[in-house]
């Protein structure tokens, strides 16, 4: 990629304004952290976002040959290699074919579609941004194209262990936790300070990406031909991966559910660890963090409840009202409001207690 620095302000390129509302179409809860950053960190978040989410895309395309989603997240990789003479252009022009025209085409394809504007927008940032999100964000579509490798002969992913769960999320979440700690650790920070953050930043996304992946079974197995759930745990309780979402084996599917919740569980001190490191500087803030965090609590609140509805259309989500809860809790809130506030939230949904008298 080009090492030139677009001389543009920040808040008056129009490319990096289409980034912005790009985000809001793909990704409801990534659009409330970027809405509660503040500049420059944004921006920042924003694109390195955006530039992940197009690999995420590919990935999970099962309209898309397996040995052609490799090759394209291959010469994705090669286009963010600085050193490497591949061009983003050339990576839309051998994804083209494969992007969804007019009505059919989703948010999410239409930033795969728009790659080389995000990314030439991403190339206009500070040398030290840029080298902050790279290597991770490689990381990833790296890891993407491994996976999908692996999984060829099912034409869908199908993790096996809680080993290679955790490395998919890894690769998927945790290689976002090191992009974002990258950007937030650029400026001066004491190094136990920094220490902690990167002994914390991978749980963080693990935590996030085990929470979405229990909630999401029934939309990932049928729209996009994915199991997470992992094998060895769903044979446990007497299940094929192919036939976890059939009504015969609700019972049994929704144990596997909430023992992957219960998984994701272990990872909230490490991530409430990380939310009480991260400094405030260059436009972060904490609610952009906390928010997904706490909004994470909740879901796996539901989840452990009624571990039944990831397997059916239903799905597991939480309330508009208990997000604006959070939101606006977070925007006033500090550090210290955390622990308490985790609490309430896996207690009930926070809108009610809220609301109760003192």
């Amino acid at each position: 990629m080009s090492g030139d620095v677009d001389p543009r302000p920040l808040d008056e390129d129009s490319d990096l304004e289409w980034c912005h509302e790009a985000v809001q179409g793909v990704s409801r809860t990534f659009a409330l952290t970027v809405d509660v950053l503040d500049e420059p960190m944004s921006s920042y978040i924003c694109l390195g976002y955006l530039v992940c989410r197009i690999a995420d895309t590919v990935e999970d395309a099962d309209h898309i040959p397996v040995d052609e989603q490799a090759r394209l997240l291959r010469l994705y990789d090669r286009a963010l290699d600085p050193d490497d003479g591949t061009t983003i252009d050339e990576f839309a022009a051998a994804v083209a074919p494969h992007v969804p025209a007019g009505d059919d085409r989703s948010e999410d394809w239409n930033v795969v579609a728009n790659a080389p504007r995000i990314v030439r927008t991403f190339e206009s940032l500070p040398d030290d941004v840029r080298e902050a999100v790279t290597p991770p964000a490689r990381e990833l579509v790296q890891g993407m194209a491994m996976f999908v490798e692996r999984h060829a002969d099912t034409g869908g992913l199908r993790i096996q262990s809680r080993e290679e769960l955790e490395e998919y999320c890894y690769y998927a979440a945790g290689t976002v936790g090191n992009l974002i700690t990258n950007l937030v650790t650029r400026g001066e920070i004491d190094r136990e300070r920094r220490a902690r953050l990167y002994d914390t930043a991978e749980e963080f996304g693990l935590l996030l990406q085990l929470v979405n992946i229990s909630k999401d079974v029934y939309d990932d197995y049928t729209a996009e031909n994915n199991v997470y759930l992992p094998a060895e745990w769903l044979a446990a309780e007497g299940v094929s991966q192919d036939e976890l979402v059939e009504p015969k084996n609700a019972t049994a599917s929704a144990a596997v559910v909430k023992r992957t919740a219960q998984h994701a569980r272990s990872f909230l001190d490490d991530a409430q660890t990380y939310l009480e490191t991260v400094p405030t500087t260059d436009g972060n803030t904490l609610a952009a963090w906390a928010i997904p965090f706490l909004l994470a609590v909740g879901t796996l609140r539901e989840l452990l409840d009624n571990p039944e509805d990831a397997l059916s259309e239903r799905g597991v989500k939480i309330s508009r009202q208990e997000v604006f809860a959070v939101v606006s809790s977070m925007s006033s809130g500090g550090r210290e409001s955390l622990a308490e506030l985790r609490e309430t939230i896996f207690a009930q949904p926070y809108h009610r207690a809220a609301a109760q008298p003192e």
